[in-house]
Formats: C-alpha cells, structure tokens, sequence
C-alpha cells in the first residue's frame, strides 16, 4: 500500500511537471512602438498569442503603433500565453461642450474647457455684462452645449466687455472712473 501511494504521487508530480511544461519558457518580445502587423508577428513567432484589449489616441504617433503590452517585453512565459497589446487609434477622441454659453463666467468656462483639453485663444469682448459668457466659437461659428468637436481644439469665448448698447439708440453705458472724492471699493470677490 505505501509503494502504491508513493508511486501514484510521483506520476501525479511527473504528469504536473509535463502538464504545466515546468522549465520551458519563451521570452516576451518588445513591441512598444512598432506597428500592429510587426507586432503580431514577432510575438506569434515566439509562440505567443495576441491580443488587442484597449485602444486610445495619442497625437503624434502612426494609427496602429503599440502603446502598451502585458506581460512586458523581456519577461519569461510559456508557450500559448496571450499578449495583451493598447493600440493607438486613428480617430481624435470627441468630447461634449458642456453648458457655459449664457450660463457662467469667463473665469469659470476657462477652467472648465482648460479642464476637457480644450485651448483657449483670447477671449472676443461684446457688449454685455463684464466677464459674462455670451458664446462659444469653434473655427469661427458658434457651437451650442451638447455639440461634439475634436478634443485639444482651439475655442475662441465671448466675453462681455462691461458696456451696453439700447435698441435704436447708440448711446453706451460704461463703468465711471473713480475720482479722488470717491470711497474705494474692493469688488474683485463679486
């Protein structure tokens, strides 16, 4: 009986040992920059398998080049084991203007379309209401809230300049200027 039990343990640890393929190994290739097909094939040629699990967009770069694998280039796997690749896509990514037209101030649409990788040129002063946004400019046509535009694009803001006009009249109100009789007042917290 005890020549039966060491036997099967042993068999069962020379089968794990040819099941598992313990001590065969085939190194990752390093596939970060190059192209898809490229990729492909240096890693199948290893044995390896492939496959694409996430896709984003990086300016500059080829559509298709390798951004990212998993396992790494250089380690030590088995035969059959699945390289995870990131590649970078053709299409800039879209992003949703959010609702800032008629709706905040300069300083607060600046920091939220700073914040979505927008760039900003210098704002466009119309009458209205100081530092009050107005509109929107992408390409020199108005865009609304809810449009979709490539990200990292440049947007120009309509800002009011502090002064009004009436209807039918050209007479223009603008703030007056202080003179030494008057008190000073601190209104940049408004």
């Amino acid at each position: 009986m005890i020549l039966t039990v060491i036997f099967l343990i042993l068999a069962t640890l020379y089968w794990l040992d040819f099941y598992t393929r313990h001590g065969e190994a085939v190194v990752v290739p390093d596939v970060k920059g190059k192209l898809y097909n490229e990729a492909e094939f240096s890693i199948t040629k290893q044995k390896l398998k492939v496959v694409v699990i996430d896709s984003s967009f990086v300016k500059g770069i080829k559509p298709n080049t390798i951004l990212d694998q998993n396992p790494e280039g250089g380690m030590k796997v088995k035969r059959g084991r699945i390289v995870y690749l990131t590649i970078n896509t053709d299409k800039e990514p879209m992003i949703t203007i959010p609702d800032i037209v008629d709706n905040s101030s300069y300083r607060q649409a600046e920091a939220k379309l700073k914040a979505l990788g927008f760039k900003l040129t210098a704002p466009e002063m119309i009458a209205g209401e100081r530092d009050w946004v107005y509109g929107l400019k992408f390409k020199n046509r108005n865009i609304s809230a809810g449009e979709r535009i490539p990200s990292e694009s440049t947007l120009t803001l309509q800002v009011g300049n502090g002064s009004s006009t009436t209807e039918g009249d050209s007479i223009v109100n603008v703030k007056k200027v202080p003179t030494q009789n008057d008190p000073v007042v601190d209104d940049s917290w408004f």
